[in-house]
């Protein structure tokens, strides 16, 4: 491990350093990451107007106009991401991030796009189903050179079509892409009100599937890893650290996706019906479109899903592979269900002081319980909500729905206030408080318990031979 440190920051260096002053004169500006939160929308400054998305837990790549021209500047380079608070991974990605910034274009633009490589290897730059020249394509030894380390290349084409894609190496493709290397393209229509099966929404989410395996105490992605991944990732982000989705009620919403992973993902939405007004291939017609709740999204595909947010609350979104929806965990560990260790724990505790029962009665338990965790290492389900423990992890986020936000209020509302009679509760026996009519505001609604402050850590977690401490 400590000399793939030294490559991978040996190689930065060396890369870094070979891309001089010199090389980058008159090029756009690299605009770096700011941080794994969500980053407001960000609207054109220049060209031809559009309503920006949102990248949960990213952000949009800035650009500039040049001689009618618009221009981007990637850099891709080792970065560092957080995970969570408590785990981050040092991965390979483009301006700072991982995944990159979202690059948002109009149908109709003429795009220059320049990449420069910060690696320790060669790269080059896919545009996933995208229209465009042959030797535009970025198949690195197909369509064009490599772009060796501290070389930046350029990238001329249209915008021909409106859609959902993404970017990502077709270079050192196994080792590039679990390292983190890909990014979302978003192409606005030239004109939305003509264009088939496209529908404006008051509010445009993105965002990519992803995964990692990375061993508890490290920080690195094993490259290798063809299919037991233990960190599955919106936008390299695992719960309870990925952002929530706001709407007002009402609201049209869509929620592109796109699927970076080596398994397909059945993504479900609580509490909502949605269709799928979108794939990488283009908009769907509506006579083609039927409602679902649960998305099956392939391998290297994108969907694009939209929805009317009529009901409030606190709806779940997450893949629905319950193994997704967990962090780092142990694949090999014996189902215990059952099994009576009644006389046996307090002999073990003698070889073993930390020596704990799990799994006995479920792994429940283990939303609550504080146990001995490696360096950088996150708990396997966590996680709080209003009524207590969530027992979640990776894929897996909240689609708020309240009344009455602002049309371009993106901020966490904070937890519902259920209407009197409408939280499921113990049966003792006695008469249910009215419900409320649905859709009518409540006189007094009840509150729910307290939930923890918006800066409060989500779980707990004691590391060897230190006391009890939170992240």
């Amino acid at each position: 491990m400590t000399a793939r440190r030294h490559f991978l920051a040996a190689g930065a260096l060396i890369a870094g350093a070979a891309v001089g002053r010199h090389a980058l004169a008159g090029l756009p500006e690299a605009a770096s990451d700011p941080g794994p939160t969500t980053a407001p929308p960000r609207a054109p400054h220049a060209g031809r107007p559009y309503r920006p998305v949102v990248t949960l837990n990213g952000w949009t790549l800035p650009f500039r106009m040049n001689a009618g021209v618009k221009e981007f500047h990637l850099v891709a380079e080792p970065v560092e991401r957080e995970l969570a608070p408590g785990m981050t991974a040092r991965l390979w990605g483009y301006n700072g991030s991982s995944p990159g910034p979202t690059i948002e274009v109009v149908e109709g633009d003429r795009l220059r796009i320049f990449v420069t490589n910060r690696l320790p290897e060669h790269t080059a730059v896919h545009w996933h189903g995208q229209r465009l020249p042959n030797g535009m394509d970025g198949v690195g030894g197909l369509t064009q050179p490599q772009i060796p380390p501290g070389k930046t290349f350029v990238y001329e084409f249209e915008a021909r079509r409106s859609g959902t894609f993404m970017y990502h190496p077709h270079a050192d493709e196994m080792v590039q892409m679990a390292m983190g290397m890909f990014g979302l393209w978003i192409t606005h229509p030239k004109d939305p009100a003509r264009t088939p099966g496209y529908q404006a929404v008051d509010r445009d989410y993105c965002f990519l599937l992803n995964a990692f395996d990375i061993t508890p105490g490290s920080a690195v992605p094993q490259v290798n890893t063809m299919l037991d991944f233990n960190l599955w990732c919106f936008n390299s982000r695992v719960f309870p650290a990925i952002a929530p989705l706001v709407a007002r009620r009402g609201d049209r919403v869509r929620i592109r996706v796109g699927n970076l992973t080596m398994t397909n993902h059945p993504v479900h939405l609580h509490g909502h019906e949605f269709v799928v007004a979108g794939t990488d291939g283009g908009w769907t017609p509506p006579a083609a479109r039927w409602p679902e709740v649960t998305a099956d999204i392939g391998v290297g595909q994108m969907r694009a899903l939209e929805f009317i947010a009529s009901e409030p609350g606190d709806w779940a979104l997450h893949c629905h592979k319950s193994h997704h929806t967990m962090n780092a965990m142990g694949h090999g560990v014996p189902t215990m269900l059952g099994v009576d260790h009644r006389g046996l724990v307090e002999k073990i505790q003698k070889l073993v002081p930390d020596y704990m029962v799990m799994g006995e009665r479920g792994m429940a338990d283990m939303g609550e319980m504080e146990m001995p965790l490696p360096d950088n290492t996150l708990p396997m389900m966590t996680g709080r909500g209003p009524m207590g423990p969530l027992e979640m992890g990776g894929m897996f986020t909240v689609l708020k729905v309240r009344e009455g936000l602002g049309r371009d209020d993106w901020t966490d509302p904070g937890w519902y206030a259920h209407p009197p009679g409408t939280v499921a509760r113990e049966w003792t026996g006695e008469a249910a408080p009215a419900a409320t009519a649905r859709g009518a505001a409540p006189a007094a609604p009840a509150a729910p318990p307290a939930p923890p402050a918006p800066d409060t850590p989500a779980w707990r977690a004691r590391k060897p031979g230190s006391g009890a401490h939170q992240h």
